[in-house]
């Protein structure tokens, strides 16, 4: 394996199982990652979505960081158009101190909602996501503890507590934009290939390595992709549980959000024949199947694209399911698991 392999974890609601308990399963999630070997374990920012209520990401990283030892933790992302760059600032610092040198900070510009609820967390929502930029450069002086530019209004604020070390801060996204953000900045870059199937991943990766301006930190470019994947004893129970994700997705796709129904309920949904046409092509092309099957699709993907780093998203219906599917992909890459 020539990348190293880690874990979005999106907290998941699930037909007859409580909300709080998918946050409870998020966190026994990452401690089994931690044993298994996974290097990073990343956490996600959704609001008013009934299937995804990790609602408060720097909460669920404190908690994790709190729970293991070694991995590293970090939500990707904060939707930073969201709050005040100085106090993602100063909730950052504070978990470097709780976790010295683990602790990520992933940054992306989508609302990871709709847009009322854009306006619900910030009045300024709909010119917000024009600040980013400048949001960035703010941040990466707060928890860098370096000082604002001469003229900045606010130079001289500083983000507490201050310390050696500072989050390893990542730029999100799923378009040109974000590739060429992260590139200015000279930070690392994400692509969230699982949104729309990989489309425009080969671009903007291009354009991230293309224009990137090296940084102290950073003096090369370091690429990553999020990818969903299931992978089980056999290619039949593979599909079986990835029946649920993707009716999900065809229902989501007609405008119904609902909570992850179970394989069951899944199979018992009436769909039109297009519909049926693409749960066939989602079994062909998803990255599902035994650990085998999808450690070489995860091997091809990460070399043509050639990534530094893959994140695996995996939604099951039974959390003993996703667990297992963690464990089978850590055998299949030969992770270092912990004593």
């Amino acid at each position: 394996m020539t990348f190293r392999l880690s874990v979005l974890d999106q907290s998941n609601a699930v037909s007859g199982r409580s909300p709080a308990e998918s946050i409870r399963e998020t966190l026994a999630l990452a401690q089994l990652c931690e044993r298994l070997g996974y290097h990073r374990y990343w956490v996600s920012e959704h609001h008013n979505h009934p299937a995804i209520v990790g609602t408060a990401p720097e909460i669920l990283v404190a908690s994790i960081a709190a729970a293991t030892a070694r991995i590293r933790v970090g939500p990707a992302g904060v939707m930073l158009p969201h709050y005040s760059a100085l106090k993602v600032a100063e909730q950052f610092r504070v978990l470097e101190a709780i976790a010295p040198g683990r602790i990520d900070l992933g940054l992306g510009r989508a609302p990871g909602s709709d847009m009322r609820t854009a306006f619900a967390l910030n009045p300024n929502a709909d010119t917000a996501a024009d600040q980013f930029p400048s949001q960035i450069r703010d941040l990466m002086a707060w928890v860098g503890g370096e000082e604002l530019p001469e003229g900045h209004p606010f130079r001289g604020v500083v983000a507490h507590p201050r310390g050696p070390g500072m989050p390893e801060v990542w730029v999100l996204g799923s378009s040109d934009y974000g590739a060429q953000v992260a590139a200015y900045f000279g930070l690392p870059y994400c692509f969230a290939y699982f949104f729309a199937d990989g489309r425009g991943a080969e671009r903007a990766l291009q354009l991230y390595h293309q224009q990137y301006r090296p940084s102290a930190r950073w003096p090369k470019p370091h690429s990553a992709i999020c990818v969903w994947a299931l992978a089980a004893e056999s290619e039949d129970e593979a599909q079986h549980h990835f029946t649920a994700r993707a009716v999900w997705r065809i229902k989501r796709d007609r405008g119904v959000l609902t909570a992850l129904p179970s394989p069951e309920e899944a199979a018992a949904e009436a769909l039109s024949e297009p519909e049926a046409a693409r749960l066939a092509q989602m079994r062909r092309t998803s990255l599902v199947g035994p650990p085998d099957k999808v450690g070489r699709m995860l091997r091809a993907l990460a070399n043509g694209l050639a990534v530094e780093e893959v994140a695996v998203v995996t939604w099951t219906h039974a959390a003993e399911v996703r667990r297992r599917s963690y464990t089978l992909l850590a055998e299949a890459f030969a992770l270092a698991a912990a004593d």
